[in-house]
């Protein structure tokens, strides 16, 4: 799984016009699955996201986690994070996960995520042409790809 986590103090997801899910202070997440993905890379990466010290303490630094203080999280999925641009001006998505394999990660990885936040996770919807609206605080943007752990 490949997460790109935005430290936001706002975002939201729409789809057709219509707001889907809403945040604000905490983190926006955009997900890409792949065939490799399992339980394992759901219950690592929910321990990471959720614990990652990258929201200011009261001294200004980044020493808190979305734990800490209470933050939001918005999931959204995002196929495109799989791109390979090796060949060519066209990338190709090979590595992303079907839906019939993707869906249900996803679904798991939401609910982990809220079961470990004792909150419900806002998200958009799994294969639906979305606006993401966000305003990146800091900005910190941070890449975490579960296959890369060392």
């Amino acid at each position: 799984m490949i997460t790109v986590i935005q430290r936001v103090s706002e975002a939201s997801v729409s789809i057709e016009e219509t707001v889907k899910g809403a945040i604000g202070t905490g983190l926006m997440v955009l997900v890409g699955i792949e065939d490799a993905d399992t339980d394992e890379d759901i219950d690592w990466l929910t321990r990471k996201m959720l614990n990652l010290r990258i929201f200011p303490d009261e001294k200004g630094v980044m020493n808190k986690s979305l734990l800490d203080v209470k933050g939001e999280l918005l999931l959204i999925s995002q196929f495109t994070l799989h791109a390979s641009t090796k060949k060519g001006n066209r990338p190709s998505y090979i590595k992303a996960a079907k839906p019939e394999t993707a869906i249900p990660l996803y679904e798991k990885f939401k609910d982990s995520l809220s079961k470990e936040m004792g909150r419900p996770v806002a998200s958009g919807e799994f294969g639906a042409n979305m606006q993401v609206a966000l305003v990146n605080d800091g900005p910190v943007t941070i890449l975490i790809d579960s296959k890369n752990k060392v």
